[in-house]
């Protein structure tokens, strides 16, 4: 992929850190690498220790001192969650004050800082989550709004964004939180090859953030239909037909349209018209002009254009009207 800017992931080793909070996360933005997004990735200590024990007892070390970083916007700091007693314990909050202040500062700063699980309890304790809305493991909800009244604490929710404020409900939810980080950063596109890569795919509630095209039906584990949803996606602007792309997966042209169906729920065309307005209105966005528009999704003119965007969209963009 081609990208100038370059990007940092901090990912803070608390003592008695929860393993999966850090390693999922972890582990997805390694993914992300291996396909070429600039990301440098480092292990902090939440204090001068250089080796923490986790809550599983794996021994975590050679980690570096954050005090010696200052962030930017292209920055994400990830907090995993720890053992509960940690958190009541005020000798512990007391402590960590100097971290605290840290966050507040690289918060200011423009990076983006995200908690996995009751890694929302540091954030709450830095006082960055007075009046936003944010969310944390359902087993502490309770104490959480007893202790933080000035957040807006969301229950049922997989993470929640509150500008550069990221927080989700725990375990595998920070998997989910770190698909839509690459999201934000590189493209659904992108974000869907890691999730294909790991074998998981972005889950969210009605209640969260749309879930971008690329990444919906693509819950499944048919590698065929897999491989002509990326040929739809990657190549937008050169149309297919049904015998090419079943040509590419060895099929016939009735046995993909009935598995496509059968698999995503919706038919190739259908998929194929989503894919259209997505990419369509997101160059609206960046201020491409309409015949661009139209031969990049693929598009006879930008009357076919008006034509699909009016279909898929309460409003038809105001470049669009006539």
């Amino acid at each position: 992929m081609q990208q100038t800017e370059k990007f940092r992931a901090f990912f803070v080793v608390p003592p008695e850190v929860q393993l999966l909070d850090l390693s999922g996360p972890a582990h997805i933005f390694y993914e992300a690498r291996t396909y070429g997004a600039p990301i440098e990735n480092y292990f902090i200590g939440l204090n001068t220790s250089r080796e923490e024990l986790s809550s599983a007892g794996v021994s975590l070390g050679r980690l570096q001192d954050y005090q010696t970083f200052s962030l930017s916007s292209t920055d994400w700091i990830l907090l995993p969650g720890l053992e509960s007693h940690l958190l009541f314990d005020k000798a512990f909050e007391t402590g960590n004050r100097p971290f605290f202040d840290w966050l507040n500062t690289q918060h200011r700063s423009g990076a983006k800082i995200c908690s996995v699980c009751t890694g929302a309890y540091l954030l709450a304790q830095a006082g960055l989550l007075d009046e936003r809305e944010c969310t944390t493991h359902w087993k502490y909800v309770e104490d959480f709004r007893a202790r933080f009244p000035k957040a807006k604490l969301q229950k049922d929710r997989l993470f929640v964004k509150d500008e550069h404020i990221y927080t989700s409900a725990g375990v595998s939810s920070g998997i989910d939180l770190s698909l839509f980080l690459l999201e934000e950063s590189f493209g659904p596109d992108f974000a869907a090859k890691v999730a294909k890569e790991v074998v998981i795919y972005l889950r969210r509630t009605e209640k969260d953030p749309q879930l971008s095209v690329f990444l919906q039906y693509r819950n499944h584990l048919e590698n065929r239909i897999h491989t002509v949803q990326d040929l739809l996606a990657q190549q937008l602007e050169k149309k297919k037909n049904i015998e090419e792309l079943a040509e590419c997966v060895t099929m016939s042209p009735r046995n993909l349209t009935r598995l496509f169906k059968k698999t995503t729920g919706i038919t190739i065309g259908e998929y194929l018209e989503k894919l259209r307005v997505e990419k369509a209105l997101l160059l609206l966005s960046k201020g491409f002009d309409v015949e661009s528009i139209s031969q990049e999704c693929g598009l006879n003119s930008s009357n076919q254009l008006r034509a699909l965007l009016k279909k898929h969209t309460q409003k038809l963009p105001s470049q669009l009207r006539l």
